[in-house]
């Protein structure tokens, strides 16, 4: 065997080379990780509106029917929504989950609600506070 076959088969082995990656390689990786990375934040923060629409309609559900419970029992619409929360049809008033404040925009009504027709003024709705708009539902929160 000749010194320089050995020398040729060592070469075409690699051996002697130093392994890693290139930075080319190192480049796409991280490319491709920060492609990924977009994405999930983006289906992250679709993921966190649509949790807060939803709690904006089981709110707005549990004050709507705690509205229409003091109305049917009281014979009278409550004056505001701590009205509710004296007379424990709810335990308390929940932040707005759009704007994270207790700023719920209530409709005023003017209805008769005794057998011998006295106006009795009160709420008898409430909305969010937002004029955003959803994008799953594409309507102002404040028509929820």
């Amino acid at each position: 065997m000749k010194i320089q076959d050995l020398h040729g088969d060592e070469a075409n082995r690699g051996i002697g080379k130093e392994s890693g990656f290139t930075l080319l390689e190192a480049m796409i990786v991280c490319v491709i990780i920060a492609i990924l990375a977009t994405l999930a934040v983006g289906g992250y923060r679709q993921t966190v509106i649509h949790a807060r629409e939803a709690a904006l309609h089981s709110d707005l559900d549990v004050m709507r029917r705690a509205i229409q419970e003091y109305i049917h029992d009281k014979g009278t619409a409550p004056g505001s929504l701590q009205d509710l929360v004296d007379n424990r049809y709810i335990g308390s008033i929940q932040d707005d989950p759009i704007t994270h404040q207790q700023d719920w925009v209530t409709d005023q009504c003017d209805a008769y609600f005794d057998s011998d027709q006295t106006s009795m003024n009160g709420i008898c709705d409430v909305h969010s506070g937002s004029q955003d708009v959803s994008p799953f539902e594409d309507k102002p929160y404040s028509q929820f």
